[in-house]
């Protein structure tokens, strides 16, 4: 993806009809490698100054460092994921922590309905709370385990693996909570506000 928009030009290999019933509509199976695909310059962000913070509609604005975060629960996802420019790929592994445990220190409003996901390069990025909420999605920190590597969003991103890989910010910096929908980048920029995969919603109007 590039800060141009989208392309609906560029939707990959295509598969036949008989394709693995894991691929979603349009997708194929990138098994040979995980694509690096960013709307901005990887940033070099090192641990110990990362922080992660949830605000907006709750009952108490929270702001984790690197430390307090690791002393949440530990969880992980074992699953697929989906990129909005074709490619899926099968049985990754991402350790970090439930968006929940995060949440459930903050305290949501119940007027809150969705949230801005924004990252420490400025990135953001649109999702309902119910996307982000039992057990949907993820603070990561390990791939495979090993760090989450710059480039795929280290030290640490949002992981939330039913949804196009988009709404997964990279280089994650916090959770803003909304009583309405108010769109990210690349929805400002014509891509779908909820990114369904297996609904093809890449695009706006799709």
């Amino acid at each position: 993806m590039t800060a141009a928009g989208p392309t609906r030009g560029f939707t990959g290999r295509a598969r036949a009809a008989d394709r693995d019933p894991r691929l979603p509509p349009g997708q194929y199976d990138a098994r040979d490698g995980w694509p690096v695909l960013s709307a901005e310059v990887t940033p070099r962000l090192a641990a110990a100054d990362w922080t992660f913070r949830v605000d907006g509609l709750v009952a108490r604005p929270r702001t984790w460092s690197w430390d307090e975060a690791h002393a949440l629960p530990a969880s992980e996802y074992r699953g697929d994921i989906h990129c909005v420019t074709s490619w899926s790929k099968f049985g990754v592994r991402f350790g970090g922590v439930s968006l929940d445990a995060f949440l459930a220190d903050a305290g949501p409003s119940p007027a809150a309905t969705h949230v801005v996901a924004y990252s420490h390069t400025g990135y953001t990025t649109n999702l309902p709370l119910a996307d982000v909420t039992g057990g949907r999605a993820w603070i990561a920190w390990e791939y495979d385990g090993a760090p989450l590597p710059p480039e795929h969003g280290g030290p640490a991103r949002l992981i939330v693996p039913h949804l196009y890989f988009w709404k997964s910010a990279k280089w994650i910096a916090g959770l803003t909570l909304l009583d309405h929908d108010e769109p990210g980048f690349w929805e400002q920029n014509g891509y779908h506000h909820r990114g369904d995969p297996w609904r093809e919603e890449r695009y706006a109007g799709d």
